[in-house]
């Protein structure tokens, strides 16, 4: 079945692995993933407590559906390698490797997770967040097969770009697509980057309905209140599953009469649109389920357009 391969990351949030508090909170978030960052959001004075802090977080458990996913520091960094290990054979759904320049650097931490007892099949996630790592993702995204998710570190490729931070993120259009279409080629799940900017609420739902428009499967956050919104956009809406419904229906009764096309609504069906209506179920359905209601109604997190 499609929908057992269908993971909802709509919302993905980080938490910094120093703030206690804020671990313990995640486990009654209605978030689809959480990232435990030991990188940016850690002081390099405060590497060490935020490691132990993860370790007993993620030991203790208590996440139900949520996915865990751990950024550890560069393997260039004193914390890097210690990371790695400690974490290796944690209860995790991922680890997020920062700051991905060439393939080399996925491949050395796989290699360090494998010596260090981690499972054979964890995923592995990377931040695309560098000049070098943008003109590189091809090759990156199709280095190894445990790669799975990509996401995008806008604020230091604008930083490092010297892009201004306008509405349209107009500076940033060329990397973003061009990581998408890495994405898709490869086979991996890409999520959009933060929006700092917590009073900017309309700013922040624009943000998200152009990553969605651009074609990334969610958005990473950097507070609670930023969860609803996300849930909500990047979610199949309640006319894209009705469509999706009609597309399947009218298909299934056009190969039942040998019929390679058909028309739905004024528009020519092919098989690529039924494969796209096919996912689009599946990941409305694992929504419903989560939350209690897989009719693919607004009640299970499947937004109407406006």
């Amino acid at each position: 079945m499609l929908s057992q391969n269908i993971r909802p990351r709509r919302s993905v949030l980080y938490m910094p692995g120093s703030n206690t508090r804020a671990l313990e909170k995640a486990r009654i978030l209605p978030v689809d993933s959480l990232i435990f960052d030991l990188e940016d959001a850690v002081a390099p004075e405060a590497k060490v407590q935020a490691r132990q802090g993860v370790i007993a977080a993620v030991t203790e458990g208590g996440y139900k559906q949520r996915e865990i996913v751990v950024r550890v520091n560069g393997l260039d960094t004193p914390w890097g390698r210690d990371d790695i290990a400690a974490i290796a054979k944690l209860p995790i759904q991922g680890v997020l490797l920062p700051k991905v320049n060439i393939p080399t650097q996925i491949e050395q931490a796989i290699e360090w997770l494998d010596k260090n007892g981690g499972e054979a099949t964890l995923p592995i996630w990377m931040m695309a967040e560098t000049p070098q790592g943008i003109l590189n993702i091809d090759r990156i995204a199709g280095c190894h097969r445990r790669l799975a998710v990509i996401i995008m570190g806008t604020s230091d490729l604008a930083k490092d770009m010297r892009v201004r931070h306008t509405k349209d993120r107009i500076g940033l259009l060329v990397p973003l697509s061009l990581c998408v279409m890495a994405a898709r080629a490869h086979g991996l799940e890409i999520i959009d980057g933060v929006h700092l900017n917590l009073d900017d609420e309309d700013g922040f739902q624009a943000a998200c309905t152009q990553a969605r428009d651009l074609g990334f499967d969610g958005k990473t956050l950097i507070h609670p209140k930023q969860i609803e919104v996300a849930n909500q956009i990047f979610a199949p809406s309640a006319v894209e599953v009705k469509q999706a419904r009609e597309i399947l229906g009218a298909w299934e009764e056009a190969q039942k009469q040998g019929k390679g096309v058909v028309v739905v609504n004024g528009r020519l069906v092919e098989n690529l649109h039924v494969e796209e209506a096919k996912r689009l179920l599946a990941l409305a359905g694992v929504i419903g389920e989560r939350n209690g209601n897989g009719n693919g109604t607004k009640e299970n997190g499947v937004h109407h357009d406006n």
